[in-house]
């Protein structure tokens, strides 16, 4: 390995060099392997935690956009102001008047993009029992919407049928439970036909919905619906919230439906060219972007608390190379000795450093993406494997040794070749 041999190609020599201290860089983990082992282990926690955890976050997000954005396609929320917040004062916004259904009538008749158009009734929080017979319900919400809500948010029916349009423009006393409140109900017996109440008012059971896991529980199904005529008549109160939902045709683009459902609200409301709306409308897609701005912020706040096992790994890396450089003074004497430079002792250590982190950095990698899948299956959510985040882990487990292992590298090679030759 002397630096002064001729008629070779210095890229071809180099080569050689990054060969050997490789094949060293080895060589001392077969010697040493307790020591090795542990860093290596070390390591690989650390990168086991960051993946593990950036790969179920990643299904989070994914279990919790499909389950609270549950539509088959794109759709519109129009409300009378942002339901995120927005850093107005909410008394001005609940003084806004109210949505109504001359609103959904008029974007039927005017609305060129609009599909399907449902009216719905939020209650604020006010949660109703639900009664048959000896059974009873839990406190849930009951909401009142048109015939097409269960086809706008993709809502599958288990038993009997949604209610329809002439129902709901007659105002008939009839109910969809979700799956929830019909095991309660009606644990072993068929629901269709049959009739409950809420507090003074019959109800008949139409249909029921079917079960569906969700990332919120059992919550996501603990509701009912009834038509939203009915609601005014037999549940209404001042505080109550409507809200209009609207599907796009295929057709068109969601963009393009925005912008048209935008120009009719503001006809629809008489709205002058300098009035603000008194109505906002939020998109299916702008709330999974929402849905996964929030999630990246956890996710890596996450990381970076999971990151500190790194940067404990990166302590004993820096600890062991010390250890192993003041083992090895005499061999670099020896190396300096024979024409190895500064540069090339430094390499060597810093290789040996960055194939001892790498190491824990695959083994870290093959465990996060293991533990992943499993706690994946374990809770239901989906098995979300973000590449980019497989490259960053080695990257940053192999740069690990490469940054700790940096003073003790340029230790080795500072010292003075005469004093290292004596060293004993």
């Amino acid at each position: 390995m002397s630096a002064g041999t001729t008629g070779i190609d210095p890229r071809d020599k180099k080569g050689q060099v990054w060969t050997e201290n490789f094949r060293q860089a080895l060589e001392v983990i077969r010697t040493h392997r307790m020591r090795s082992w542990l860093l290596i282990v070390g390591v690989a926690i650390g990168v086991t935690t960051v993946l593990a955890m950036v790969t179920v976050m990643s299904g989070l997000g994914k279990r919790i956009q499909s389950d609270i954005v549950s539509a088959d396609r794109p759709y519109l929320f129009i409300s009378r102001f942002d339901p995120m917040g927005g850093g107005q004062d909410r008394r001005d916004l609940l003084r806004r008047k109210q949505l109504t259904i001359r609103d959904v009538k008029f974007l039927e008749e005017n609305c060129a993009s609009c599909e399907k158009l449902d009216l719905q009734i939020d209650p604020q929080g006010r949660m109703r029992v639900l009664r048959y017979e000896g059974e009873r319900t839990n406190l849930i919400q009951v909401v009142g919407a048109t015939h097409n809500m269960g086809h706008m948010y993709s809502i599958s029916i288990e038993y009997g049928r949604f209610f329809t349009e002439f129902e709901t423009d007659r105002s008939r006393r009839v109910i969809v439970l979700g799956y929830g409140p019909a095991k309660d109900l009606f644990p072993n017996r068929d629901p269709i036909g049959k009739w409950i109440k809420i507090g003074n008012h019959r109800y008949e059971v139409v249909g029921t919905m079917a079960s569906r896991e969700s990332v919120l529980g059992s919550i996501s199904e603990n509701y009912a619906v009834i038509p939203f005529t009915t609601y005014e008549k037999d549940l209404g109160y001042r505080f109550d919230d409507y809200q209009i939902g609207i599907t796009i045709k295929p057709e068109f683009e969601l963009e393009e439906g925005v912008d048209e459902v935008h120009a009719l609200m503001r006809a629809s409301r008489k709205l002058g060219p300098g009035e603000v709306n008194d109505f906002y409308i939020t998109t299916s897609e702008g709330f999974k972007e929402m849905l996964g701005s929030i999630l990246t912020y956890i996710g890596l706040v996450l990381v970076v608390i999971s990151s500190i096992g790194l940067m404990v790994g990166g302590i004993g890396v820096m600890n062991i190379m010390l250890i192993s450089v003041t083992e090895r003074t005499r061999e670099v004497g020896v190396r300096m000795a024979l024409g190895a430079r500064r540069n090339d002792i430094m390499q060597q250590f810093l290789i040996e450093a960055a194939t001892l982190t790498g190491a824990g950095g695959m083994l870290g990698i093959f465990l996060g993406l293991l533990t992943a899948r499993g706690v994946a299956k374990l809770i239901s959510f989906p098995y979300s494997v973000p590449i980019i985040w497989i490259i960053i882990a080695f990257v940053f487990s192999a740069s690990i040794g490469l940054i700790f292992g940096l003073y003790p590298a340029n230790r080795a090679a500072r010292m003075d070749p005469i004093k290292a030759l004596h060293y004993e």
